[in-house]
């Protein structure tokens, strides 16, 4: 057999996004996958009933459609669609007769929406769309590089570094702004006291004036399965069913990249791996957990406020300070009013249902690891807002943390981010070090939501981690346009 020239181990966004990236540059490229299909946590399958579609993982995916490497890339020509509703988020508000307030696309809509936080949420946000691609571009990536756009960086720099509870309270007075702000903030999965919660906020906020808050037709898996057919079309390689623990599982090959936890990397690099650098990885803290809920339904979610189905996102949290108690306690079940983030895929892509059914896709936060089923808190929470839910449930298929750990080795105890996204794990990913996806043996390299970025899917992880093989292996600074 010809030896590769990379070897990616996992299939999930950045692994494939580091796969296409290598590819790109005239590598030869082979992908392994422990499932029977690719994607990671970007599947879909039918989870509850026959003919319902449910995102394994991932579900809706601004970040991708803004991402800079998907950008790049011609995913429409294999296939992907994606779907935007009419608003990109809604927040249901409490008491239930005041309504809900929805994330607009356009920044001018929500801010007159805002009433007399209008100013206050165009003062925050306007400068920061005025060169978003640019900005994004720096957030998107280790942060110890030369910035396209300094001064951009620095002003979200300003915003990002406090907690989104100091900035909700301080920027905003208006019931509905602050339930907006902090809806978007619960995201992070973090107590939202925590510094530099306001960062990902920002973002997440930011993105969803510029382009969103889309969602592939027919499933995440439809994203995954579009990645997947151009990475063939390059030339690449995709295996499936194909378990790798140890290094002896792994085909010959110059460059072997991680798309998993640092304990999975530090399993294959076995006893090559120094023990200062075991012991750096080891500092690695990880967030909360998830409980997530797909219901298959025999109608839409019955809200109270009709406007929520203007979104396929919703934050079920009430107010402010609900959401803050909330994710402070970080558990559903120490929690009575736990924040819910949903999804109403259906309304928008019936493809994903029988005729005249519906989808549900929800989680809520759980202690990292927690077994605790939070199924009656959550449905108590959303039966606040859409009474006669439960009577609508045909099927509810309950994933609690530890299964999504078992799932995907990167999701510790039910972590979605990969690890805790606090100010100082942003700034060093999984530890200490200018370039965090090398390791201390030669040809290894860790290309996961546990480097820079983070979370979320937008591949930049594995593509930034690809550019730096391209440089450090192959002596190739950019990749041949393909």
């Amino acid at each position: 057999m010809t030896r590769l020239d990379a070897v990616i181990v996992g299939s999930g966004p950045n692994g494939l996004a580091a796969a296409i990236t290598l590819a790109r540059a005239g590598l030869k490229v082979q992908v392994l996958e422990a499932h029977d299909r690719v994607g990671g946590a970007m599947q879909s399958a039918a989870l509850t009933l026959p003919g319902f579609t449910h995102d394994i993982g991932s579900a809706i995916h601004p970040l991708a459609v803004a991402s800079p490497a998907f950008r790049e890339w011609p995913l429409h020509a294999f296939g992907l669609e994606w779907v935007y509703p009419d608003a990109p988020a809604v927040h249901t508000l409490w008491p239930a007769s005041t309504g809900s307030v929805t994330l607009e696309r356009s920044l001018d809509a929500t801010a007159e929406a805002l009433g007399r936080d209008g100013l206050a949420w165009k003062a925050l946000l306007k400068p920061l769309l005025a060169d978003w691609e640019d900005l994004l571009h720096d957030i998107l990536r280790p942060l110890f590089r030369i910035p396209s756009s300094p001064v951009s960086l620095a002003r979200f720099g300003l915003r990002g570094l406090p907690s989104a509870e100091f900035i909700g309270n301080t920027v905003f007075q208006t019931p509905e702004a602050k339930a907006l702000w902090a809806g978007l903030a619960a995201h992070t999965t973090l107590p939202l006291s925590t510094p530099g919660t306001s960062a990902m906020t920002l973002v997440l906020t930011m993105v969803g004036h510029a382009v969103g808050y889309p969602f592939p037709r027919g499933g995440a898996q439809s994203l995954a399965d579009a990645m997947t057919a151009y990475l063939k079309f390059l030339g690449g390689e995709v295996l499936t069913g194909v378990n790798v623990r140890k290094a002896s599982d792994l085909p010959d090959a110059r460059v072997v990249m991680v798309d998993s936890s640092p304990a999975v990397l530090l399993e294959l690099l076995g006893e090559r791996a120094p023990t200062a650098y075991r012991e750096a990885l080891g500092h690695f803290r990880y967030g909360p957990g998830i409980q997530k809920f797909d219901y298959a339904l025999d109608g839409p979610v019955p809200w109270l406020d009709e406007r929520v189905r203007r979104s396929a996102t919703v934050h079920i949290g009430g107010s402010f300070e609900e959401v803050v108690q909330s994710e402070a306690a970080n558990t559903a079940f120490n929690s009575p009013r736990p924040y819910v983030l949903a999804a109403q895929h259906t309304l928008f892509d019936p493809t994903r249902a029988p005729a005249g059914k519906h989808t549900l896709w929800a989680y809520t936060h759980v202690p990292n690891g927690s077994e605790v089923d939070v199924r009656p808190q959550v449905e108590a929470q959303i039966e606040r807002f859409a009474p006669g839910f439960r009577e609508r449930v045909l099927a509810c298929r309950v994933t609690t943390a530890p299964q999504l750990a078992a799932f995907s080795p990167v999701m510790v105890g039910g972590d979605v981010n990969g690890g805790a996204a606090t100010l100082w794990q942003l700034l060093f990913r999984p530890h200490l070090a200018v370039t965090p996806y090398r390791t201390p043996v030669r040809g290894f390299y860790l290309c996961s939501s546990s480097t820079p970025p983070g979370g979320g899917v937008h591949g930049m992880a594995g593509y930034h981690a690809a550019k730096t093989v391209l440089h450090d292996e192959f002596d190739l600074h950019e990749a041949r346009k393909r």
